[in-house]
């Protein structure tokens, strides 16, 4: 009986704490007796054990309870625990099994990407990427995922620094066409490398944001031109774009 009372008190915390943090301006314990039907000495009882602990604070204008900072410090750690392949990886192979083609997961890193994670599909497909290894910004679906959300003067001084090389005939090497496609890419939500990178090889990419609403990755699909049929990207793209936001959610980022 004792054990049945502390998980309903445990439960009445939670809901009380959902409740006050529904409303921005806070609660009274009136309020929040009528609203979760439990008599006021009950609800003064939990919200003075919550605000012990630092989890509820009592307005001493109003009277009203409100969240405390102990809820900040908590998030705070959450998010400094989220690691990015963790959360990304149940998302990335949900994209391999309905796709058959590669998934690519990258991050930035001085001006280029990097491969953290590779998917390879059931399909067969050769490509230069593998886990660990570097590739070029300007000429790649991730890449350019990622360009599209920095500031501009961060784009050109890479441009500037890594240069443009082509690496096959549909290699974007202007500056100024390159700005111009990131301005594209920004307004679509994703990012494609039609055999930019690679002969016979096209990719569709979307940015990962994190909790502060700053791009931190990139995830891509990629697979051989004679498959990647316009309708066929078409339904990619709209595939990508919920991928990338269900990862970004994961990673704290409110839309």
């Amino acid at each position: 009986m004792e054990r049945e009372n502390m998980v309903k008190s445990v439960s009445r915390a939670l809901d009380i704490i959902t409740l006050v943090g529904s409303k921005k301006g806070g609660l009274g314990v009136t309020e929040i007796s009528k609203q979760i039907d439990i008599n006021k000495s009950s609800v003064y009882r939990i919200l003075s054990t919550l605000a012990q602990y630092g989890y509820i604070e009592q307005d001493n204008e109003t009277g009203r309870y409100k969240l405390g900072y102990k809820f900040l410090e908590i998030s705070s750690k959450l998010l400094e625990s989220i690691d990015l392949r963790t959360e990304a990886k149940p998302f990335l192979q949900e994209l391999e099994n309905e796709t058959n083609e590669v998934i690519h997961l990258v991050v930035y890193d001085q001006g280029e990407v990097v491969y953290i994670e590779k998917l390879e599909g059931n399909e067969t497909l050769r490509m230069h990427s593998k886990v660990g290894k570097r590739a070029p910004m300007h000429c790649t679906s991730v890449g350019k995922a990622i360009l599209a959300y920095l500031p501009t003067i961060t784009v050109v001084d890479i441009l500037d620094r890594k240069g443009m090389p082509m690496h096959t005939d549909k290699t974007i090497t202007s500056k100024d066409e390159f700005l111009q496609e990131l301005i594209h890419v920004k307004q679509k939500g994703y990012a494609l490398d039609l055999e930019e990178n690679e002969y016979g090889i096209t990719c569709v990419a979307v940015p990962i944001f994190d909790h502060l609403g700053k791009v931190v990755a990139a995830v891509s699909i990629s697979g051989p031109t004679m498959r990647m049929t316009d309708d066929r990207l078409e339904h990619l793209k709209l595939r990508m774009l919920k991928t990338g936001a269900d990862i970004s959610a994961r990673l704290g980022f409110l839309k």
